[in-house]
């Protein structure tokens, strides 16, 4: 029962059903206009040879006469055995003269009654057992009086024998081709779904331990061409996903581990014996310190899990030219005491539709790492429009630079360059301003040259 349940046979069994409408409806056509076209023969024949009869009578006096038009012995058998028959009768129905195999048939009254109101008739009469013949009855007129009636027929054996074979080739040939075309889309249907069967199977294969089975199926680029390639595209994204969340997890773990296991050291230490007042500050300083460290570790993870979890969107019309400036000033407490100058140039109303304050954690992280890693000079905020009516924003330093290797690499979770340039982070900053600038509809970029300094370049769609 399961098989009878499967795409593929209902696959054949619909290719079946719109076959038997098809050739339904073309065998009726075909039979139809067959039948049709045989009987227009026949009548147009009978017609013509009526005609033919009436021109060759010999009326005399309002009568008669035999004809001699009537076919001759040898053509009366040639047209006996094609079941062709003329008679002519008097008004009131006797037969004067006739040649043919039906020259003894009844005449039918009704043709006679059609003929003595000057009209022709055609009807189909049985001729006994399954034969039956056309006659075509005609009136003779002499001054507009009836004076006999000429009947021609034909016999509809070899009409009937014709629709007969069609008919049987028709039963037969559309159950057989019916079983074809059931078997034929059950075969292409095998063909066609294979893929979506290899497809089941590695989906029934796939876990969330181990994402790396993939398609690779090698064919025409069509719908299930596209569809195994995106297939194949999807898990290789979730393989990434899984990887960055199992990643993400480890350096989490070993993150939050960090201070904890400080914070403990400390309290353990302090416990071990008495200590003076100074020595138990000292600690809690420590443990002030490392508390600090988990709090901003704590609320960087929080604002990752929260922005991977919502929708992206925009609330509002922001200024990123007043934005900057403000968020510029307020990082100057930070830059004079290391002799710093922090230089803004900035066009006015620089607008984008965004959040406000993520677009200030964003940037106000940038400055402050050009802050941290610059000894001496120079950190510069520039905005403009670009000519492609872009907004694009600079944010450069004169600090350590970063070395080429690590570029392509500081915007990933928990990436460190070197201790040097590390250890007053978490390496969760620089992919936080990555998030906030993509949900933006924005890029990021980043140059740097080792002993030079540091910018970053971000593009926002105006």
């Amino acid at each position: 029962m399961k098989g009878f349940k499967t795409l593929r046979f209902r696959f054949a069994m619909w290719t079946a059903g719109l076959m038997v409408v098809v050739l339904v409806l073309f065998g009726a056509v075909v039979y139809i206009s067959l039948w049709q076209g045989l009987s227009s023969s026949i009548d147009d024949l009978l017609q013509l040879s009526a005609s033919q009869v009436i021109t060759g009578l010999n009326i005399e006096n309002g009568q008669i006469g035999l004809s001699d038009n009537l076919p001759d012995n040898l053509v009366a058998a040639d047209l006996q055995a094609r079941g062709f028959t003329i008679r002519i009768l008097t008004a009131n129905g006797k037969v004067l003269q006739s040649s043919g195999l039906y020259r003894d048939l009844p005449v039918d009254p009704a043709s006679l009654q059609r003929a003595a109101s000057r009209l022709s008739s055609l009807q189909t009469m049985n001729a006994g057992g399954n034969d039956s013949v056309r006659v075509y009855s005609v009136p003779v007129l002499d001054n507009q009086n009836l004076i006999g009636v000429v009947q021609v027929m034909q016999s509809l054996k070899t009409f009937n024998d014709t629709l007969n074979r069609l008919l049987a080739v028709l039963l037969v040939s559309i159950p057989a081709l019916l079983i074809l075309a059931a078997l034929s889309g059950y075969y292409l249907a095998g063909r066609a779904l294979s893929p979506i069967d290899h497809i089941t199977r590695t989906a029934q294969q796939i876990s969330a331990k181990d994402l790396s089975a993939r398609l690779n199926l090698s064919g025409p680029d069509d719908e299930i061409g596209r569809l195994a390639t995106t297939f194949d595209g999807m898990l290789a994204r979730l393989e990434a996903s899984f990887k960055r969340e199992r990643q993400f997890t480890a350096n989490a773990s070993h993150e939050l581990r960090t201070p904890l296991a400080a914070m403990q050291a400390i309290v353990n230490v302090t416990r071990s014996r008495r200590r003076s007042p100074e020595e138990y500050e000292t600690a809690i300083d420590d443990l002030s310190e490392e508390a600090d460290r988990l709090r901003g570790l704590t609320e960087d993870l929080l604002y990752i899990a929260r922005e991977d979890s919502r929708p992206s969107g925009v609330q509002e019309e922001v200024n990123l030219s007043l934005l900057l400036r403000d968020v510029g000033e307020a990082m100057l407490l930070m830059a004079e005491p290391k002799g710093l100058r922090v230089i803004m140039e900035l066009q006015d109303h620089l607008m984008i539709r965004g959040d406000s304050d993520a677009l200030i954690r964003a940037f106000s992280n940038l400055i402050d790492n050009a802050i941290k890693y610059t000894q001496e000079g120079v950190i510069k905020i520039q905005g403009r429009r670009t000519k492609t009516a872009h907004i694009e924003i600079l944010i450069s330093d004169t600090g350590f630079g970063i070395a080429p290797e690590h570029l392509p690499h500081i915007f990933e979770r928990f990436y460190r360059v070197d201790e040097a340039r590390t250890t007053q982070g978490f390496g969760l900053g620089l992919a936080i301003v990555q998030e906030i600038i993509s949900r933006h509809r924005g890029t990021i970029e980043v140059s740097s040259q080792v002993g030079t300094g540091t910018t970053f370049k971000i593009s926002f769609a105006a």
